[in-house]
């Protein structure tokens, strides 16, 4: 066996861990990390399918996300604005498909009046957390309890106003129906990105892009740190005491006095411990899971619908596609567009043969822009769900009552052991602002 040492051993060469590693090297400390795909970046990746640059994973800058931002800065990535002049295309329960510009949807007056409303809700219930600690809202327990679309029901009688409301936090965002997740969470993921009203402007959370891909931060990160970084070879035991531990992968052993774990919580318990973890860490990562959501690329010859007028924009809670953007690359003349398919809705497209599955999805994608959107000439699924090492999408969160009853133990270490990723984040929860936190949090916990 080979057998090294270093001050800390960092599992996961993700952003968060990329980002701790950064930190303690910066402080002088030894680190390795070790990661088990043969690439870095975890759940950002852009990769070329058929001569075509692809953000397969995340790839959005909001410009509250100040530690995504200051990173960006610190590595000398530049961004450019997304595509969003012209018309942006909703489609209602009556099936209408009507144009718009702005964040509000083009509904009934009434809808539209109550969506305001449970809108301003919500916003007081998100102005009223923590998002570093969920647990302490004054109406947790109640909120914990039940689920977003039970609390969508007392709120109103307006069927197209609670699916318009569910589909910013349900598909879009927790990707999971909103009778899985708990009204908690929905003012969690409103709180982490500074208000529901921020998760409804598309123009806003979905502002930016980086030249390169977002994938640009973690690469950059780990050529900064050279050789302490080791993909390909995955962690499967970590045998630790009070004072230190020993990190196995494969052949290789590495003796530290801290070990940070830096992956999903689902993924924690392809780790053997020896021994094993406290019972309350090994339940509450049993609470938490991913949501299911097949990320769409299409591309054409050219952005045909800005020549429509068309923004590329398009939403819709009774569509297969639920939500579209243009996602043309910088400096490209092919116009590439992006959509999500969701939550039940996947489930059922992913029983589907491919090819069937492809031409729900371009019909779904031509209802919104015209025919000509059902013919690309490139075509391309983000299925992260069949990844060894993700098995969801876009992060995980708890079922249930989750929060309340396990929330104060998912940052806690044990041991010489701490544990984090995107997934356990307070501000910039899900996203990569929140893997920065996180990371920039696990190395200050290191003496």
């Amino acid at each position: 066996m080979n057998h090294r040492s270093a001050d800390v051993v960092v599992v996961g060469a993700g952003v968060t861990g990329l980002t701790a590693a950064t930190e303690l090297v910066a402080r002088g400390k030894e680190v390795v990390v070790l990661e088990a795909r043969d690439r870095v970046g975890g759940r950002l990746w852009t990769d070329t399918i058929e001569g075509i640059p692809l953000e397969l994973g995340g790839q959005w800058v909001s410009p509250d996300q100040s530690a995504l931002l200051e990173t960006l800065e610190t590595l000398g990535l530049e961004t450019f604005a997304r595509y969003r002049a012209g018309d942006s295309v909703y489609i209602g329960k009556d099936r209408m498909r009507r144009q718009f510009i702005g964040a509000a949807f083009p509904v009934s007056a009434r809808t539209a009046a109550e969506v305001d409303r449970i809108t301003a809700i919500l916003d007081d219930l998100a102005g009223q957390m923590d998002p570093g600690k969920p647990w302490l809202h004054p109406r947790a327990a109640e909120l914990d309890s039940i689920s977003f679309a039970q609390w969508l029901s007392q709120q109103t009688d307006d069927e197209e106003a609670r699916d318009n409301i569910a589909l910013y936090v349900g598909p879009a965002m927790l990707t999971k129906p909103t009778h899985s997740f708990s009204a908690l969470s929905c003012v969690l993921m409103a709180a982490s990105a500074g208000s529901f009203s921020n998760l409804v402007d598309a123009d806003f959370i979905l502002d930016r892009r980086v030249v390169g891909g977002l994938q640009q931060v973690p690469l950059r990160l780990a050529a900064n740190l050279g050789d302490r970084v080791t993909v390909g070879g995955p962690v499967d035991r970590i045998e630790w005491t009070e004072a230190s531990a020993v990190v196995h992968a494969g052949s290789a052993a590495w003796s530290a006095a801290r070990v940070i774990v830096a992956v999903p919580p689902t993924l924690v318990s392809r780790i053997q411990f020896i021994p094993n973890l406290p019972p309350i860490q090994m339940q509450w990562r049993q609470h938490q899971s991913f949501g299911l959501v097949i990320k769409v690329h299409a591309t054409y010859d050219r952005p045909f619908w800005r020549a429509d007028g068309l923004s590329g924009t398009a939403f819709s809670p009774y569509e297969v596609v639920h939500e579209l953007y243009d996602n043309t690359n910088f400096g490209d003349e092919r116009g590439t567009l992006v959509g999500f398919v969701s939550d039940l809705t996947a489930d059922n497209l992913l029983a589907l043969d491919p090819d069937d599955r492809r031409t729900q999805i371009l019909q779904s994608i031509a209802h919104y822009l015209g025919p000509q959107a059902a013919r690309p000439i490139s075509y391309y699924e983000s299925q992260w769900m069949a990844d060894e090492w993700t098995a969801g999408a876009y992060a995980t969160s708890f079922d249930l009552g989750g929060l309340t009853r396990y929330g104060e133990h998912v940052r806690q270490p044990v041991g010489p052991l701490s544990f984090g990723s995107s997934d356990v984040a307070g501000v910039g929860f899900q996203h990569v602002d929140g893997a920065i936190r996180v990371g920039r949090e696990l190395s200050r916990g290191v003496a």
